[in-house]
């Protein structure tokens, strides 16, 4: 009865956690109606024209995990697809305290308030990023494996590569732990073996027994995730190839398009990953961990997940930006690591009263809370979606607007908002006099949706460009964008955004 009890309680909480976790959640879809990169308006465009140009299903950069499982909610809009994330991350969330259960850690529903406070997975909470997708497929897979279904676990670990490039990083680790139980596995029959068989006189130790761990066929499920890929492309495309063929050309495995920023890139950004309240209690999580070499599936994951961007953004590699979400991924494993070392900490706070112990963690959640806001409130990139917004109503209201052939973007979200096919925009290629030559050749009808500072940053044209090109100006707005809290520039981040978005349409010839 008592332990019926405390069951309720617990679940309660963890549930209250959750509750909270939604309606931050679903507050972050109607406060910023856009992303504060690029990649999340790109990727909806993917899932919502994939069922036009069904090559997306099985793109590189669209993400087929993402893609299919996103093309859906994407009928019906942008939104839909970005409270489908919310609920992605809830059941991260709630994968994760079932996780922390199976490992009998202490406070375990507190593992949900644990992923949700790390800001880089609060950011992104509502966004359309493949980061939490990935996320939730390797908590899965993680429950699967610790509770001795392996070849599930396998099978459900193989779809990380779907999701996300480092799916195959991890896949390997994880034929390693594998390995690791099945060589803990025959050591232990096999002692067993060797000593019934010295009682009976018999030797034939390895004839009961495989030689090697490494003839474990089940390894042979890893490579499920892939196969169905390389299938599903066959048989959309014809192509055996188009994984090979189909590889983003700002992913090379050498060069720097973004940049070498060094070894310590990823180190001093370790607080927008983990947060910056939590990242002493993460740390001295860690540390336990690995003097107790306990939970290594958590630690071994975050470690290669760290080392390996870390390699990857210091030597400009494979087109690495540094961003933190990349981390996202593997939030779980970085939340029970916390939620490991919070444990220990309560420890040296014993003796202190109960008041001090709660009121202490009221605060820090609090504060990590509000921090994580400010940290979204201050990526100001995706203000520019109200300025878009604001220049899309003004066309839509003009009686004589004229109609649009093809539609030209600097912006993702041009393309959202006025529902146009994604491949009409120009393959930019930075190559000005080529660029140029393209806009000229733009047919009649062609619009232009480019703004002041994205556009001239990715691609090198500005909006005086087009007007060289044949272009007429429509239209022309600057917006002083702010935020919700930060009226001012902090170190350089946040504060007011100006941005100008254009309207440019190619007339016919007369």
């Amino acid at each position: 009865m008592k332990h019926h009890a405390s069951r309720i309680q617990t679940n309660l909480r963890a549930y209250l956690w959750l509750i909270i976790c939604a309606a931050a959640g679903v507050a972050m879809a109607f406060l910023f109606d856009d992303s504060c990169q690029q990649d999340g308006g790109q990727h909806y465009l993917f899932a919502r024209w994939a069922w036009v140009h069904h090559e997306l299903f099985v793109g590189v950069w669209a993400r087929p995990l993402f893609t299919f499982v996103y093309a859906f909610p994407a009928l019906i809009g942008y939104r839909a697809t970005r409270l489908l994330t919310v609920l992605i991350c809830l059941a991260v969330a709630h994968q994760t305290w079932r996780l922390a259960e199976d490992f009998k850690i202490n406070r375990a529903p507190f593992a949900i308030a644990l992923v949700w406070l790390q800001p880089s997975f609060f950011l992104f909470c509502a966004d359309n990023m493949t980061e939490p997708i990935f996320a939730l497929v390797y908590v899965i897979a993680l429950r699967l494996h610790h509770r001795g279904r392996i070849k599930a676990g396998i099978v459900v670990a193989s779809l990380m590569v779907l999701a996300r490039p480092e799916g195959f990083f991890l896949g390997v680790l994880w034929g390693i732990w594998v390995l690791r139980i099945a060589d803990c596995g025959l050591r232990t029959a096999s002692l067993q073996v060797f000593r019934k068989q010295r009682r009976t006189g018999a030797w034939r130790l390895w004839i009961q027994h495989p030689q090697s761990a490494i003839r474990n066929p089940q390894l042979l499920l890893l490579a499920t995730g892939a196969f169905v890929w390389w299938l599903a492309a066959l048989l959309i495309t014809g192509d055996p190839l188009l994984i090979k063929h189909n590889w983003p050309a700002n992913w090379p495995m050498t060069g720097t398009i973004y940049g070498a920023a060094g070894l310590y890139a990823y180190p001093i950004r370790l607080p927008e990953i983990v947060g910056l309240f939590l990242l002493p209690v993460f740390l001295y999580g860690l540390f336990h961990l690995l003097k107790r070499r306990a939970l290594h599936t958590l630690t071994s994951s975050f470690l290669l997940f760290f080392i390996l961007h870390t390699i990857l953004r210091a030597y400009g590699l494979l087109g690495s930006a540094g961003y933190p979400r990349y981390l996202v991924a593997i939030s779980p494993a970085i939340a029970l690591i916390t939620l490991t070392g919070w444990n220990e900490m309560t420890k040296l706070f014993a003796h202190t009263s109960r008041f001090f112990r709660m009121a202490s963690v009221g605060v820090i959640v609090a504060i990590s809370a509000f921090a994580n806001f400010v940290y979204a409130d201050g990526a100001e990139w995706s203000r520019d979606a109200r300025a878009i917004a604001a220049v899309h109503s003004w066309f839509q209201s003009q009686p004589d607007k004229p109609p649009i052939s093809r539609l030209v973007w600097s912006q993702p979200y041009s393309c959202i908002l006025f529902d146009h096919d994604p491949w009409e925009n120009a393959g930019f290629t930075r190559d000005r006099e080529a660029d140029l030559k393209t806009l000229r050749e733009s047919p009649a009808g062609t619009m232009a949706v480019w703004d002041e500072r994205v556009g001239p940053k990715w691609s090198g044209l500005r909006a005086k460009d087009f007007e060289e090109t044949g272009f007429v100006r429509l239209h022309a707005q600057a917006f002083t964008l702010k935020g919700y809290i930060l009226s001012r520039s902090w170190f350089g981040y946040g504060g007011p955004r100006a941005q100008t978005i254009y309207l440019l349409y190619k007339p016919k010839a007369d």
